[in-house]
């Protein structure tokens, strides 16, 4: 016989549940390291990160003051929350419209422009780089049409790309709605707004290569930073608390309507 006691399944429930709990705290601690360890060294002095000698009962908010004028990060940001603002309410309000014929509308045609959408997202987007900039490079020689290092070029080029997916995420979500309930289309809405903003903050590819000192977002800004700051990290470290808190705000006031929006196409095949 084995010398092991015997557990009932009562017994296994509860090892099980406190395991699975143990490890969710685990994986919750591993993932907040990183902010923490963000918001520590924005709130310490460069000296202190250099060498290594912590204060956390002194915190200070130096960093957060002197940042704004070393890069002039308010530019950054502000090209940031406009350019991203606009291109997924752009990205949302097309295919809001396209998701809805996809899903309500049948015809041969719909079907193939369906798969079409899908398709596009198997290409990298590093693929499309060359094209857009040459011919961003060539409206801006040959025509009065300016695009290259402006906010209406990002916002276009934004808009492009994220439109195909959101077209699919919608054509999910009212797939998943009764025909009668179509005014209820609010979370998948916002769920497709939240998704297409958080990746436009966030892009550098083609921000760093469509743009020079106008339309220039954070990215680019916490990248100069980097190259022309390298002692100051207490900067650094106050630049991404700043980056980071306005779509961590977004995510945490609208996790209920994003949830339910990203899921609603799980209910239907």
């Amino acid at each position: 016989m084995s010398a092991m006691p015997f557990m009932t399944p009562r017994r296994r429930r509860k090892v099980s549940s406190a395991a699975l709990t143990a490890l969710t705290y685990l994986v919750l601690v591993i993932m907040l390291a990183p902010v923490f360890w963000l918001l520590v060294g924005a709130t310490q002095p460069a000296s202190a990160l250099s060498n290594g000698t912590y204060n956390l009962l002194h915190p200070t908010l130096h960093a957060f003051s002197t940042m704004w004028r070393s890069i002039d990060f308010g530019h950054y940001f502000m090209n940031s929350l406009i350019i991203c603002s606009v291109a997924a309410l752009l990205a949302t309000t097309f295919a809001s419209g396209a998701g809805y014929a996809l899903a309500r509308y049948r015809s041969r045609g719909l079907h193939t422009y369906s798969l079409t959408v899908i398709g596009t997202q198997l290409i990298p987007g590093a693929m499309f780089l060359l094209p857009v900039y040459l011919g961003f490079v060539w409206l801006k020689k040959n025509t009065p049409i300016q695009l290259f290092d402006t906010r209406l070029g990002m916002i276009l080029v934004y808009t492009a790309f994220f439109t195909p997916v959101s077209v699919y995420f919608m054509r999910s979500f009212f797939l998943a709605l009764p025909r009668d309930l179509g005014e209820a289309a609010a979370p998948g809405l916002l769920a497709t707004f939240v998704y297409a903003f958080l990746f436009a903050w966030d892009e550098l590819l083609f921000v760093s290569a469509l743009t020079q000192t106008n339309a220039e977002t954070i990215p680019i800004g916490i990248r100069n930073f980097i190259g022309n700051y390298n002692s100051n990290y207490d900067q650094l470290m106050a630049a991404g608390v700043i980056s980071t808190t306005p779509v961590m705000a977004a995510f945490f006031i609208a996790q209920r309507w994003l949830v339910r929006g990203l899921t609603a196409g799980a209910v239907k095949g």
